[in-house]
């Protein structure tokens, strides 16, 4: 059995002083720098045998647990996710921190391969099942778009309910955010 990690975008719809988050720890049709594609459906087994026992973790360290997820299901965008920071703990401090002010932003779902198929005309692998163990928070994602959309208390907020559109426009130029956008469209069939 293959097991991997993959970075998709991730969007933090609201994050409240509890810690509480919202947003999709896997995007549908990305191909990610690994030429690897999530197909829909692909969590669909494994969240009903172990939904509730999917870990929230920081960077990948299972020696790590950050939170707990409160919601965590499958819909035609991605995998959507709700959870909450355990902000007694320093390092769920730091993560409520860092995500609150935007200097980190991806999320990356840890898992094993169940079933695959190959695309050998484009090299990209398509994921049509997976064993998902845990889903981290991380620094540097491996999927260029994956980008914070939306985070409450940071002030100036863009607001789409495009789930694709970047909505941090704190400190960033709308050139830059506007770049960002057309970006993650082509990347999204």
């Amino acid at each position: 059995m293959h097991s991997k990690n993959s970075d998709i975008s991730f969007s933090v719809k609201s994050m409240q002083e509890n810690g509480v988050f919202s947003g999709y720890a896997s995007v549908f049709g990305v191909v990610d720098s690994q030429n690897d594609v999530i197909m829909q459906g692909a969590f669909a087994r494994s969240l009903k045998r172990r939904a509730g026992e999917v870990k929230l973790l920081w960077q990948h360290q299972v020696d790590e647990p950050i939170g707990v997820f409160t919601v965590i299901r499958e819909d035609s965008h991605g995998l959507y996710v709700e959870g909450r920071l355990l902000l007694d703990l320093q390092r769920g401090k730091e993560a409520y921190s860092l995500l609150k002010n935007g200097a980190i932003n991806g999320l990356s779902i840890g898992y094993s391969v169940v079933d695959v198929g190959y695309n050998a005309e484009n090299n990209i692998r398509l994921i049509k099942e997976v064993e998902l163990w845990e889903v981290s928070l991380v620094t540097f994602p491996a999927n260029e778009a994956a980008v914070v959309m939306g985070v409450k208390n940071l002030g100036k907020n863009k607001k789409s309910s495009d789930p694709h559109h970047c909505a941090l426009t704190v400190g960033v130029d709308s050139a830059i955010v506007d770049s960002i956008d057309r970006a993650i469209n082509v990347l999204v069939y």
